[in-house]
């Protein structure tokens, strides 16, 4: 796979090749962890990561349904690349909505030339990074950054941090800036290849153009679009990996004999495995549906455009957290119920398969769903839409 067949197949297809590939390896590679240098690479020469640029610099200019699914077709065998992937668009989306053109073209124009893979240092909760004026125009930026995403083996890097004042700035600068150093320190249960550790910023020197500042950070109801465009992909992470789980899951059971204790031969015809399973369709589904319904009403908020307004913006959120309620308890069900069809074999190191419901129940608690709940309550209550936060 490469760019040039990239611009000829279905990027859908281009998904399912990679994810493909990527399955032949995922059990290994969690067990490993660090960093999937090699995938990445894959993803960068299959032109994925210019589909969501628009045409005018040089992109597909992809709606956010055909990225959306990319991201759901590729957790469904690797949701730490899925992850990664999928927060690369995130960050193109947020240049687009917190920046002007005069002032991101270059960048995105150069991520589609050079097949850039964008990393995460962004992290508004974590306040160690400050920012410094040192000179007219130039600023150093100083500190620790925690949960960086995709950050090691990036070309570009989305950070951080706060001024004397208290206010939150933004930057867009290259990986490879002097002062920058990934500290490789990601070693939690889940999402083990994301490289979501901490970055340090040593003195890290920032010009004026690259700060994002105008319109900025969450200052009109357009560019509050950024958090829910990262709900939603927490939405098709969840979905992808309980879809890649639920086959899994098919697939053995398809293979197996009964249970001894049952009246019929073969696993598939157990009254009891069969209830499972429907049980699962029943949920993916479900979750298909109000994924469909959140995606289609961030496509239309992106297509107003600035002129966003709140309560339009605030439509968009009850849809979204609706589907990420949804999408967070039917992956965490699904991940850890699927043993119960697929019964003791399963649970060999070998095989590896609790990774599903470790990656599912790092990722779900990003942000707690219990305020999902509570904004999506206080609507149906009051009519009152979200607040928007980096979180909602």
């Amino acid at each position: 796979m490469n760019p040039t067949t990239a611009t000829v197949l279905d990027p859908l297809e281009i998904a399912r090749q990679l994810a493909h590939q990527f399955a032949q390896t995922a059990a290994e590679r969690d067990r490993q962890g660090g960093n999937p240098k090699a995938e990445r690479d894959l993803i960068r020469r299959s032109g994925l990561l210019s589909l969501s640029i628009p045409t005018e610099y040089g992109g597909q200019g992809a709606t956010w349904p055909t990225i959306f699914k990319t991201v759901q077709i590729l957790a469904q065998a690797d949701s730490s690349l899925a992850h990664v992937y999928a927060f690369h668009h995130l960050l193109i989306a947020t240049v687009q909505l917190f920046a002007q053109p005069a002032q991101y073209q270059h960048w995105l124009q150069q991520t589609v030339q050079q097949q850039l893979f964008w990393g995460n240092a962004l992290n508004p909760l974590d306040r160690r990074t400050t920012v410094t004026p040192v000179a007219d125009s130039e600023y150093l930026f100083q500190g620790d950054k925690s949960f960086c995403s995709g950050s090691v083996d990036s070309d570009m890097l989305l950070c951080s941090g706060y001024d004397a004042t208290g206010r939150l700035l933004i930057a867009v600068i290259p990986s490879t800036r002097s002062g920058v150093h990934f500290l490789g320190d990601w070693h939690n249960m889940g999402q083990r290849q994301t490289d979501s550790g901490t970055t340090h910023f040593e003195q890290v020197r920032v010009h004026q153009h690259e700060l994002l500042l105008n319109p900025g950070p969450l200052s009109t109801p357009y560019a509050s679009l950024r958090p829910l465009i990262a709900q939603l992909i927490f939405v098709h992470l969840f979905l992808g990996v309980a879809e890649g789980a639920f086959e899994t899951a098919i697939q053995s059971v398809q293979g197996q004999k009964a249970w001894s204790k049952s009246r019929v031969e073969q696993a598939v015809d157990d009254p009891f495995i069969q209830r499972h399973c429907a049980e699962f369709y029943l949920q993916l589904e479900s979750v298909r549906l109000l994924a469909d319904k959140a995606v289609q009403s961030v496509q239309q908020a992106w297509r107003i455009g600035p002129e966003l307004t709140a309560e339009q913006r605030g439509e968009v959120a009850v849809a979204i957290a609706t589907a990420k309620i949804a999408s967070t308890n039917t992956s965490l069900y699904i991940t850890e119920q699927m043993f119960q069809v697929m019964g003791a074999r399963a649970t060999t190191a070998q095989l590896n398969l609790d990774r599903f419901w470790r990656n599912v129940r790092t990722q779900t608690l990003h942000d707690p769903v219990d305020y999902k709940y509570q904004e999506l309550g206080e609507w149906v209550l009051t009519g009152k839409v979200p607040d928007p936060s980096f979180y909602s």
